[in-house]
């Protein structure tokens, strides 16, 4: 693990959650109201989840935490962020929607519950990325899913991950080669609407993040031995041609509020979808 990165990981991630919240209109008012920022894409992977205990690993400040709880689940939610998870436990507050929020880096908060404690482990949209021991990360997530239990990842694809914003080839395929970039940016203002489902507000405007970030690439195999060395057995796999962020300048936004190549351009995978159980 590079513990010095994950807690230069958490400096940039304070400033940048609260750009983008910035942006997010009355978020409480919308999920009290019945809204959720949860799209058709994990929804599918996910399936009936109404009385299950459900770990969602960096989580974020809380929004789909909550939109899980909506959904009858018994949530848990774990982020490196002070600034996301005080947003978190706020947010659920003053929605009304149940969620217990820990403030822990990913690693400890596994290695610290105990084995079979969730029905259910998921993470979602710019997870995988931040994960500097993805065998390490693979073992934890098995062990704290009982028999019977499944784990549920919706995550930018490693193919896109490689690529620059004019799509060169830019960065390497996998192994956990380390990537230093500026800072976690603004990607909420970057699009728009599509990622404000209670309404956009202008918010921070030019957010230059003054903490760099660290991230690892990492490949569908290394991700995939990961979950299944320790035992874990693939029940799905989906491949997705956009994203639910802007991830290329020239991508479009279809009024799905989904993100594609221009119709001229060949179409590449963007995200995928991996469900796993435990036997």
């Amino acid at each position: 693990m590079r513990r010095d990165l994950h807690e230069q990981n958490r400096l940039s991630w304070n400033e940048a959650t609260r750009a983008h919240n910035s942006h997010k209109r009355d978020q409480a008012k919308f999920l009290r109201e019945g809204g959720s920022t949860l799209g058709p894409e994990e929804l599918s992977l996910l399936g009936d989840i109404s009385g299950k205990t459900l770990l969602h690993l960096q989580c974020n400040a809380g929004q789909d935490t909550l939109s899980l709880a909506q959904l009858g689940a018994r949530v848990t939610g774990v982020d490196i962020s002070d600034e996301a998870i005080a947003f978190a436990t706020q947010l659920s507050t003053d929605s009304g929607l149940p969620g217990t929020f820990v403030r822990s880096d990913v690693y400890d908060y596994l290695e610290e519950t105990p084995a079979g404690s969730f029905d259910l482990a998921f993470c979602s949209y710019g997870a995988l990325l931040w994960l500097s021991n993805i065998e390490l990360w693979g073992r934890g997530v098995a062990k704290v899913l009982r028999s019977g239990g499944r784990f549920v990842v919706i995550d930018a694809h490693p193919f896109m991950m490689m690529l620059g914003e004019n799509l060169e080839l830019k960065y390497q395929y996998g192994g956990g080669e380390l990537v230093t970039e500026p800072g976690v940016n603004d990607y909420v203002a970057a699009a728009g609407e599509a990622l404000t489902p209670s309404g956009w507000e202008e918010g921070v405007q030019n957010f230059v993040n003054p903490h760099p970030d660290s991230s690892f690439q990492w490949s569908l195999s290394d991700i995939l031995n990961a979950l299944l060395t320790p035992g874990l057995t693939v029940q799905k796999f989906v491949e997705y041609p956009y994203s639910v962020w802007k991830a290329f300048p020239m991508q479009e936004r279809r009024p799905d509020n989904r993100f594609y190549l221009p119709k001229d351009m060949p179409q590449i995978p963007h995200m995928f979808g991996l469900v796993m159980s435990k036997p």
